[in-house]
């Protein structure tokens, strides 16, 4: 009854554009693959509108169907939504892609689009989404991960419950990325700042980043402790002085400044598949302190490159080894000098936002 008033290449399904990392990762794949000849839908109610801007940069055309596909009370407007967009795509003469970055919408239409069309998933770790896909997997012609740790859970994963062997090998890995400065910035060793990047999220554990904090002021005041990310669910901000709270930011040139003029950054995640903060904390040149989860401990070793903690369950030990750490790190500037050019280069090499590009460039617009 109302047609698309053009046909797309890509039909993208996102749930948010609010603050976080696969929100950020999602924008990146659409400035790559997207354009004036694609489509956005957005799922989900988002909390904000942080990365909203950059997925109009993309150039596609942007759709937010949350008031009808996120509201329980309206369940059966979800239902309608579902055929009109399968509609939108199967009847479209040049064949378009369906991109799915973890969305459960995009997941319930999958049986509904014509078997010709190729249809892509992200996953980003493992978690509810690896059992709420399974059904509909037949109908996914490629997935990506971020995670080469993920890869082998859901591998094991598809063993456990008797998924035929193909499916395992339609899985690619395709690291996160981020846009790495042409020259690394010295960093000020005569005054350290420790940065925690993220959300406040259950599985970030932000009550051990503070923890850990407290410890260090009574050692030595002149660590500072910053937190980039929107973290007021978690704790009471008043009740810390002496932590400097940016909450959500939006603004690249803000965010790479706050980078640049931190020494370390600190995660304790109990959870993880390969945060963009650690991509990004690296690539300007910053100390990685973090808990052994996801693909982290790939990349990070002890004493070369910053420091893995021995242990994700037990809180005391970690706020142990986080404070002795930054201490340590602080007062041996020559080491954080040989870490901050380490980490830098390594960044360079391996997460290079124009290989991230071309790779999803090749994967999405190449439809064969």
């Amino acid at each position: 009854m109302k047609p698309n008033k053009k046909e797309y290449q890509v039909y993208f399904f996102f749930p948010f554009h609010h603050t976080g990392g696969a929100e950020k990762i999602h924008a990146q794949i659409a400035q790559a693959a997207g354009g004036e000849n694609c489509i956005i839908y957005f799922t989900r109610k988002s909390e904000n509108e942080s990365f909203l801007n950059d997925f109009k940069k993309s150039g596609c055309r942007i759709k937010d169907i949350s008031k009808f596909t996120d509201n329980k009370w309206l369940y059966f407007l979800n239902l309608i939504y579902r055929g009109i967009i399968s509609g939108y795509i199967n009847k479209q003469k040049t064949k378009p892609v369906v991109f799915n970055g973890q969305c459960n919408f995009a997941y319930k239409i999958s049986p509904w689009v014509n078997k010709s069309i190729r249809q892509i998933e992200l996953l980003h770790s493992f978690n509810s989404f690896s059992y709420i896909r399974t059904p509909f997997l037949r109908f996914i012609s490629k997935t990506i991960m971020i995670s080469r740790k993920r890869i082998d859970e859901h591998i094991q994963f598809y063993k456990k419950i008797k998924v035929p062997d193909v499916f395992a090998e339609n899985i690619i890995h395709i690291p996160n990325a981020a846009k790495i400065p042409d020259s690394l910035t010295p960093k000020d060793n005569s005054k350290f700042t420790v940065l925690y990047v993220g959300r406040g999220g259950v599985e970030k554990r932000v009550h051990l980043i503070t923890a850990i904090a407290k410890e260090v002021q009574t050692r030595d005041k002149t660590i500072l402790f910053e937190m980039m990310g929107d973290v007021s669910n978690v704790i009471s901000i008043v009740e810390y002085p002496y932590i400097k709270f940016y909450g959500n930011i939006s603004e690249d040139s803000t965010i790479n400044k706050i980078y640049s003029g931190a020494n370390l950054l600190l995660l304790t995640s109990d959870t993880e598949g390969f945060p963009l903060a650690v991509i990004e904390a690296m690539g300007h040149g910053c100390i990685i302190a973090a808990t052994p989860v996801g693909d982290i401990p790939l990349i990070l070793k002890n004493e070369i490159n910053g420091h893995l903690f021995s242990s994700v369950l037990y809180g005391e030990k970690i706020i142990s080894e986080g404070v002795d750490f930054i201490l340590k790190a602080k007062n041996n500037p020559d080491y954080c000098k040989n870490v901050s050019e380490l980490n830098f280069n390594y960044a360079k090499q391996n997460f290079s936002i124009e290989n991230f590009n071309k790779t999803y460039q090749n994967i999405i617009l190449n439809n064969k």
